[in-house]
């Protein structure tokens, strides 16, 4: 049944497009640039199982990691033109420009998006013992006070200071001192300790701390109210309209991959994200999963991302030096 579905979805490809060879031939390569067993790898590790069993041939996940995404996604770049070799990315690409302007690859000229797979939201937490209730009063602080408290993220350039920075931006330019660490967990202590004043972080991990009343919540960087924490408002419910923001999971090919095989893995790759069984187990990450994606819609949100946070990293002197 499911490979049936499969290639219903790929029958609207004109049929010039399938003088190529049978995709896929051979195991598929799903490049993850991130270490294994971390945030991005275990949504990548189970896409993988899923989408082996839709295909003739199993998805193989290979951890490429070095000088951020930058060697993994390289490997992608330069490899066959054929939808053996795929890239599980995230946020991260859509900065690879700004942030590393000498790359050895365009990550827009150089690949064609398959899917975007999921959204996850960021949670603005505070120090339980700042003098703040609410977005606005915590707003109306750093205006009275520009420059004199700090925010900590998980790295420079990283989505959680880009969220930030954007929520800064959108609330009239605020200002707030960056205090970069090497993940959140390296931050987090302290944030609990007063040291910071506020830290975002991606939600799973931020709601958490909010839980166990070791930090405040006061707001959701999603377009909606998450779920898992109904009682914790918007962004935009608290005033600051345009603030939206994610980190997010797509699988991409390298640029020239006939669009059947991209069209293909698509479909495989939606058919994936539409299991209960995976919706189940990545709600617990807070993922918004994506069933409906297409090449073309994937293409644009890329580009929509990569203008949004190059602005960002622009407006606000961003470097990795």
């Amino acid at each position: 049944m499911h490979r049936r579905s499969l290639l219903t979805a790929a029958a609207a490809i004109p049929i010039e497009a399938w003088a190529q060879p049978a995709w896929p031939s051979q195991p598929i390569r799903l490049i993850v640039p991130f270490a294994a067993g971390g945030p991005t790898d275990i949504p990548a590790r189970l896409f993988a199982e899923e989408v082996g069993k839709l295909l003739p041939q199993r998805v193989v996940v290979e951890n490429r990691t070095g000088a951020g995404v930058v060697v993994g996604s390289e490997a992608v770049a330069q490899a066959s033109k054929d939808g053996h070799t795929l890239l599980y990315s995230t946020i991260a690409h859509s900065v690879l420009r700004a942030l590393f302007p000498r790359l050895p690859f365009d990550p827009i000229a150089d690949f064609q998006p398959v899917a975007l797979l999921g959204v996850i939201p960021m949670v603005l937490l505070v120090n339980k013992d700042l003098p703040v209730k609410t977005l606005p009063e915590l707003l109306e602080l750093l205006r009275a006070n520009p420059g004199r408290y700090d925010y900590g993220s998980s790295g420079i350039g990283g989505a959680v200071h880009l969220a930030t920075e954007l929520l800064l931006k959108r609330a009239g330019d605020l200002k707030a001192n960056h205090i970069p660490y090497r993940g959140s967990a390296a931050g987090m202590p302290d944030l609990l300790s007063g040291r910071l004043a506020m830290f975002m972080d991606v939600a799973a991990g931020g709601l958490a701390y909010a839980q166990r009343g070791d930090a405040r919540a006061l707001g959701i960087s999603a377009a909606a109210r998450l779920p898992q924490a109904p009682q914790i408002p918007t962004f935009a419910e608290g005033g600051v309209a345009n603030a939206e923001s994610y980190t997010w999971h797509m699988v991409l090919a390298p640029a020239g991959t006939p669009a059947a095989v991209v069209q293909a893995a698509n479909a495989a790759f939606n058919q994936a994200a539409a299991q209960e069984n995976v919706q189940r187990r990545l709600s617990d990450l807070t993922m918004t999963l994506r069933s409906d994606s297409t090449p073309a819609s994937a293409t644009q949100w890329l580009a929509e991302e990569t203008a949004k946070w190059e602005a960002i990293i622009r407006d606000a002197g961003i470097r990795v030096d």
